[in-house]
């Protein structure tokens, strides 16, 4: 019996360092596994786009130069009043850049994929503003609405395709999530402090952008092909250009908003 012994152990060590190994392998495995695809929308195909062209631009503004605006706080006015913020319905730079205008090519139905729009959607409200004033959110995908203020707050949409949502965010209740069925823009309130506002603009593919403070912007990774490039502003309303990208090339989607459009 004992000169059995020695066989016995070494064959529970090898079963041992066996079940070791496999579990380290499936430790790394599941460590470099990269995260699930954001999902297509209905009616958009994902596809490799190879050699694709680039829509890109300044949306401008006619008008005389705006005059900034300080948004009067009249509530809560310890936590709202520590920061002075400006109204962002018409906001011009120096060179007449217009800033917050949605530019989304329309009839598209395949390209990039939805993840090259980023894996993280966030709408804060600090200082009583909602941050991003104009946020673009993907089709079915979670967008989280934080409360870094610390007081009472209140969500309120005014979509139509989708369901409104109108819930109140207390101040222990930091982060509220919500996603969108639909492809729609549709403003965003709180009801506590009526000088809060702001749009969601829900993507049904990944060719959107939003111009910067200079009222530049640029769609990458563009199919071959004609497009009609639609232009939405808050205040200015909406437009649309014809614009034809060739592989591998730039075309530009510059456009001027006259004053009052």
């Amino acid at each position: 019996m004992k000169k059995f012994l020695p066989i016995f152990a070494a064959l529970l060590i090898a079963v041992f360092a066996i079940a070791c190994g496999g579990g380290e392998d499936t430790a790394k495995k599941e460590m470099t596994e990269k995260p699930a695809e954001m999902a297509a929308p209905s009616g958009y195909e994902v596809m490799t786009v190879a050699n694709g062209g680039t829509i890109s631009g300044t949306v401008t503004y006619a008008g005389a130069m705006p005059k900034k605006v300080k948004i009067v706080k009249t509530k809560d006015t310890a936590v709202c009043g520590k920061t002075t913020h400006y109204k962002e319905d018409l906001l011009v730079s120096g060179n007449k850049g217009l800033a917050n205008v949605v530019v989304r090519i329309m009839n598209i139905s395949k390209g990039k994929g939805m993840d090259s729009m980023g894996s993280e959607f966030v709408i804060d409200q600090n200082g009583c503003i909602f941050a991003p004033h104009v946020s673009i959110i993907p089709v079915g995908v979670e967008c989280t609405i934080l409360n870094s203020d610390g007081i009472l707050h209140n969500i309120h949409t005014f979509s139509e395709k989708n369901s409104p949502i109108n819930i109140a965010q207390p101040k222990f209740k930091k982060r509220i999530t919500q996603s969108f069925s639909e492809a729609e823009t549709f403003p965003i309130k709180c009801d506590v402090h009526n000088w809060m506002n702001g749009y969601i603009v829900v993507a049904d593919h990944p060719y959107y952008a939003k111009t910067d403070e200079n009222g530049s912007f640029e769609l990458g990774d563009v199919p071959a092909g004609t497009y009609t490039v639609g232009y939405w502003h808050e205040t200015l309303g909406k437009q649309s250009m014809e614009v034809t990208v060739g592989e591998g090339a730039g075309a530009d989607g510059s456009l001027e908003y006259a004053a009052g459009s």
